[in-house]
C-alpha cells in the first residue's frame, strides 16, 4: 500500500501539529516487502527534501516522522514500488527547481510506451531524469506541458496552467497506451511551486481535512502551554489537508466503532473527493475542486 499528500497552511510553526494529529490517516503498514517513503517542504525560499529509499519497519508512520518539520507548505510520499527499485533517485518527491512532485498509481503500458515518452520531453528537461521510474518520466512530461505555456519558471505560477499541464500529460500518456492497447491508468499526484499544491485524482480514493481558526488550533496544542503562550494570534489559523490511496483500514472518512460494540462508523473531519477531480489548496482558503 502507498499514501500520498500535501500539506498547506500559514503557521509553518504548527504544521508537524496537524501531521501528528492525523498520524492514523496517513500511517502504512507494509504487506509483504520493505516501504520507502519522502517528504518535500520549503524553509526560507530552499526546497529541502527527507527521503528514505528503504524503511525495514512494519509501519510507517509518517506523522510522527515529520512531527518537527517547520513549513507552511510540504508533499509527501509511502511508496510500494511497482516501477524502478527502492533507492534515492526512485524516491518521491521529484524535484525540478521550485516544483516538487509525488505520484501513486502505475501507467499501463510503460514498457511500450516509456521511450517515445522520453522523446516527448525537451532535452534540457529530459537530463534531469535520474531514476527508473513512470512516475519522475510522467513528472517530466508536466514540466514540458508547463513549460510550452511559459510557466515553467513562473515564480507564483497560477493554478490554472498547472492543472491544464496535468490533464495535457494525462490526456498524452492515456493517448499512447490506447495505441498498445492499453487502458487509461489509475493515477493519483500532487504538484507544488512552494506557493500552492494541485492534487490530481484518477485513482485510489482521495479525500481532505481543513483545520482553520482559534478552536482548531487551540486543540492542536492542548498538551503543550508553551507553544500556546509563543503563538497568541491563533484566529486566522489555516491549514488544508490532502491525501490518497486509502484501502478500508487507513481511510479516515470513517471511524470504526470501538469498545461499544455498535459497528457504527463515525465521520472525522475528513471529506471525500469526487471522482475524477483537480484538489487546490492554497494558503488561507477553502480547497477548490474541479472536475479533471
Amino acid at each position: 500500500m502507498a499514501r500520498l499528500f500535501g500539506l498547506v497552511g500559514n503557521r509553518g510553526d504548527l504544521a508537524g501539529r496537524v501531521l501528528a494529529h492525523e498520524s492514523a490517516a496517513l500511517r502504512v503498514r507494509a504487506r509483504g516487502s520493505p516501504l520507502g517513503w519522502g517528504v518535500g517542504f520549503y524553509q526560507g525560499g530552499e526546497v529541502l527534501m527527507r527521503r528514505r529509499p528503504t524503511d525495514e519497519r512494519e509501519e510507517i508512520d509518517v506523522g510522527k516522522l515529520t512531527s518537527d518539520l517547520r513549513a507552511d507548505l510540504l508533499v509527501g510520499h509511502v511508496r510500494s514500488a511497482t516501477v524502478g527499485a527502492l533507492r534515492t533517485e526512485n524516491t518521491h518527491p521529484f524535484r525540478y527547481r521550485q516544483w516538487l512532485f509525488a505520484q501513486t498509481g502505475t501507467i499501463p503500458s510503460f514498457d511500450a510506451i516509456r521511450e517515445r515518452l522520453v522523446a516527448s520531453v525537451p532535452e534540457f528537461l529530459r537530463a534531469g531524469i535520474r531514476g527508473e521510474t513512470d512516475s519522475e518520466i510522467l513528472f517530466h512530461v508536466f514540466l514540458s506541458f508547463l513549460h510550452d505555456a511559459g510557466r515553467l519558471g513562473d515564480g507564483r505560477a497560477d493554478p490554472g496552467p498547472v492543472a491544464e499541464a496535468l490533464r495535457a500529460s494525462l490526456s498524452l500518456i492515456d493517448g499512447m497506451c490506447a495505441e498498445v492497447g492499453g487502458e487509461p491508468g489509475m493515477t493519483n499526484a500532487v504538484v507544488t511551486n512552494g506557493e500552492f499544491i494541485c492534487a490530481l485524482y484518477r485513482g485510489a480514493p482521495m479525500a481532505y481535512r481543513v483545520f482553520s481558526g482559534k478552536g482548531d488550533a487551540e486543540a492542536l496544542m492542548e498538551n503543550d502551554p508553551a507553544l500556546r503562550r509563543k503563538t497568541p494570534e491563533l484566529d486566522s489559523f489555516h491549514f488544508s489537508l490532502v491525501a490518497s490511496d486509502f484501502d478500508d483500514e487507513s481511510s479516515p472518512l470513517v471511524r470504526r466503532a470501538g469498545a461499544n460494540g455498535l459497528g457504527r462508523p463515525e465521520i472525522t473531519g475528513w471529506k471525500a473527493v469526487a471522482e475524477h477531480a483537480i484538489v487546490t489548496l492554497d494558503r488561507g482558503q477553502a480547497p477548490q475542486i474541479e472536475r479533471l
